[in-house]
């Protein structure tokens, strides 16, 4: 028997087109939907809500949330479930959350403002930080680096493959493996570095790959032909939209958690899939570009995860300014726990933005 006391009814406005009682209805299944997984009857409802119904009365609302595509039943039970319709009305008109804790606060800064790490780790710690927070994945986006950079280095890998080592000015590093050309010996590759890092003089990649292009054009460089091509080839990695873009996930198996059915782990495979593409990365920053705060996307709302039964929470990490610097979210079954989530998304948002900013 279901012994949990009765939840007060909304107190936000009640969306348009749903009286009160139906408002009730649906954020209390909603909300048992979120807590459990499991289809919410009428009885349960009875025992649950102040309101008085009886389970028929509530039988023949809940018949007119199905009808309206806010609820469905998954099987022959009485029992319904949301729709991701009847999602998107929840989190615009029902859902309640407050601020953060200051002991949630506190650790989520504690976490993340450390000393000594690098900036991978950071990312790297908040992207753990939200899996663990929310119960779902966290995604951590830093956009690409325009600054101006400190060194360059060719590191041989064996036949045929060098690293291509970018280190920026503030101390970011970022690595790159290349094809070489076949029969370079390991000092065209020093030939290589040594050039690029006699030019670089604190410019931006994109100004030295103008000035390098201009003295190849003009054949002023003075490289034997197999370092001038070790050079073009580790330029050209770099170029291009999305350059240095870090795209940080955690949490992934808990997509996965209580999954059966083998069409639904493929949807997730392939969300994975495209969450690494270079595209969805430009995405997402766009996403956070036209955003103030916080959004919400339930299924294939934002175009990004367009898979049945995932949801996304995205927040824009802003700097100085308020010029986007990252962006930040959580990627879990469309069951997550919004009340949660959002102020913790919002807020680490905000903690990133400023140690990116």
């Amino acid at each position: 028997m279901d012994t949990s006391p009765p939840r007060p009814a909304p107190s936000r406005p009640v969306p348009s087109g749903l009286d009160p009682r139906a408002a009730a209805i649906l954020r209390e299944i909603v909300e048992q939907y979120v807590e459990t997984g499991e289809p919410v009857g009428s009885r349960t409802l009875s025992r649950r809500l102040p309101l008085g119904l009886s389970p028929a009365t509530i039988r023949n609302v809940m018949a007119d949330l199905t009808d309206a595509g806010l609820l469905f039943s998954p099987h022959t039970s009485a029992g319904r479930l949301p729709t991701e319709r009847g999602l998107r009305l929840f989190v615009d008109g029902l859902l309640q959350f407050g601020e953060l804790s200051e002991e949630d606060r506190g650790s989520i800064g504690a976490a993340l403002t450390a000393s000594g790490r690098s900036l991978e780790d950071t990312l790297a710690d908040a992207s753990a930080l939200l899996a663990g927070l929310s119960a779902a994945a966290g995604l951590v986006l830093a956009p690409k680096s325009e600054g101006p950079l400190r060194h360059i280095e060719f590191v041989p890998l064996g036949p045929g493959r060098a690293l291509t080592v970018l280190v920026a000015a503030d101390g970011h590093v970022e690595n790159r493996v290349i094809a070489t050309p076949p029969g370079l010996p390991p000092s065209a590759l020093q030939e290589a570095s040594n050039y690029l890092n006699a030019r670089i003089a604190g410019r931006p990649l994109a100004e030295l790959r103008r000035l390098v292009a201009e003295e190849m054009a003009a054949n002023r460089t003075a490289l034997d032909a197999l370092a001038a091509e070790v050079v073009a080839t580790g330029l050209a990695t770099w170029s291009g939209e999305g350059r240095g873009a870090s795209l940080i996930i955690r949490g992934q198996a808990r997509l996965l958690a209580d999954i059966t059915e083998l069409e639904r782990l493929t949807s997730i495979q392939r969300l994975f899939e495209q969450l690494e593409a270079q595209d969805t990365m430009l995405r997402l920053l766009e996403v956070a570009e036209q955003s103030d705060g916080v959004r919400i996307f339930i299924g294939a709302e934002s175009g990004l995860a367009g898979t049945a039964g995932v949801s996304m929470v995205v927040s824009p990490a802003r700097g100085e300014g308020g010029r986007i610097v990252g962006a930040i979210g959580v990627i879990g079954p469309s069951r997550i726990n919004y009340g949660r989530i959002i102020p913790v998304v919002d807020y680490t948002a905000r903690v990133i933005g400023r140690l990116l900013g």
